[in-house]
């Protein structure tokens, strides 16, 4: 990444959220904007693509709570309107790395933010200089405004997909394949950007670097070279097939495994799997949505399975060994006790879902007493002989004691 980019880009604005947002409100509007602008779902829009790589781009500075940190500090320190130091820099006399009248000298500047280090007592206090932001500045103050260090790699951009699996699946866990559609380098070119027979030349403008120092009120910022926009290299033959940019769209099997006991909606993430790296640097990351189809007996309730058994009155009144389905397949007997209440949930050990650590679920069933909606003459007689019989107390009784002497007291 660019000096240009630290200074100039609002990571927070591209996501947009609030520069004290949490982890996960980052977290959540990067998910939201990048599937709404995933090149899948927008096939042939480049500025869908472009958007999609800017909030991309934004999401790996700022998920990372070092390099969120350090670009806090070189926006807070060079960001809107320039440095932040006290007196500012010096316009007349003295250039990057020089001590004019009234300038400073970068050099001895940058020593001594980097001796500083971590502390808080640093120029304007930013909170010291360390890692990334340290290498900004080190690009920034050079003698003789000549850039001394080279483009950095670069990391590769995640790429998110959605799986669908069956419950069954999900209770155990699945490997899944996946084709993905990923921005590698060209395969005509092998990234290169020059047509076939010919090869690029080194950017007479930046030298190879793809960084251009530009004077701004006595100090020195480093930008991408406009000349060959970053790369370092200029094509004069362009390559028919990615017309010189060097990348192009390639799509590719992935197989994924999915843990067991994942839920629907869940977020799987396999390191080193998104799009590959630029100058050498590593791969993305991917991330699986994953959805879980319903199932229609059985349920979830995060480890444990649940299912709804009907059961008669006949069985909950005098109890009764019923067999109920497994979500694996077989069948379990389950033994209601006499008097069982309707609603009443029974716990099947072992019987649910797979734990991350090999352990398992329970199977939670609850009965369901069916009342049957139509009685032939000899069912309605013996139960009314039964009703008869059982000489039950009233079971509204204590509810309509408690509903009179309310309502007496009001």
């Amino acid at each position: 990444m660019s000096t240009k980019d630290w200074i100039d880009k609002d990571f927070y604005k591209i996501l947009g959220v609030k520069k004290d947002a949490t982890a996960d409100e980052i977290k959540k509007a990067y998910r939201t904007l990048a599937r709404k602008h995933h090149p899948d779902k927008n096939p042939d829009n480049a500025a869908a693509e472009a958007r999609f790589k800017e909030v991309s781009e934004a999401y790996d500075v700022l998920s990372d709570a070092k390099t969120r940190k350090e670009y806090d500090e070189a926006r807070s320190l060079f960001g809107g309107g320039g440095p932040r130091f006290p007196g500012g820099f010096g316009g007349g006399g003295g250039g990057a790395g020089s001590g004019g009248a009234g300038g400073i000298n970068f050099d001895d500047l940058l020593a001594q933010m980097r001796q500083q280090g971590g502390g808080a007592g640093g120029p304007a206090g930013a909170g010291g200089v360390g890692g990334v932001f340290g290498d900004v500045l080190g690009g920034l103050f050079n003698r003789g405004g000549q850039r001394t260090s080279v483009r950095p790699a670069r990391r590769g951009a995640d790429v998110e997909s959605e799986a669908t699996i069956s419950f069954a699946e999900a209770l155990d866990g699945v490997t899944v394949s996946l084709r993905l559609t990923t921005d590698e380098p060209c395969s005509a070119c092998s990234g290169t950007g020059a047509a076939a027979g010919t090869a690029p030349r080194m950017c007479p403008t930046c030298n190879g670097t793809g960084q251009a120092v530009r004077s701004q009120g006595g100090f020195a910022l480093s930008e991408p070279c406009r000349a060959c926009l970053g790369r370092g290299m200029v094509v004069d033959t362009p390559c028919t097939t990615c017309a010189g940019s060097g990348r192009g769209r390639s799509a590719r099997p992935v197989s994924a495994r999915i843990p067991p006991g994942v839920t629907d909606g869940a977020r799987i993430r396999l390191k080193g799997k998104g799009a590959p790296g630029e100058n050498g640097g590593p791969p993305g990351d991917l991330f699986i949505v994953v959805h879980v189809s319903a199932h229609p007996v059985f349920g979830r309730a995060k480890d444990n399975v649940t299912v709804t058994v009907p059961i008669t009155f006949g069985e909950a009144a005098l109890g009764a060994d019923v067999p109920i389905p497994l979500p694996r397949g077989g069948k379990v007997t389950l033994k209601v006790p006499a008097g069982t209440a309707n609603g009443r949930t029974f716990r099947v050990r072992g019987r649910g879902a797979t734990r991350r650590d090999g352990s398992m679920g329970d199977l939670m069933a609850t009965v369901e007493v069916a009342v049957p909606r139509a009685l032939s003459d000899e069912a309605r007689t013996a139960l009314a002989a039964y009703v008869a019989a059982a000489d039950e107390p009233d079971p509204r009784a204590q509810l309509m004691s408690i509903t009179t002497s309310t309502k007496g007291g009001t």
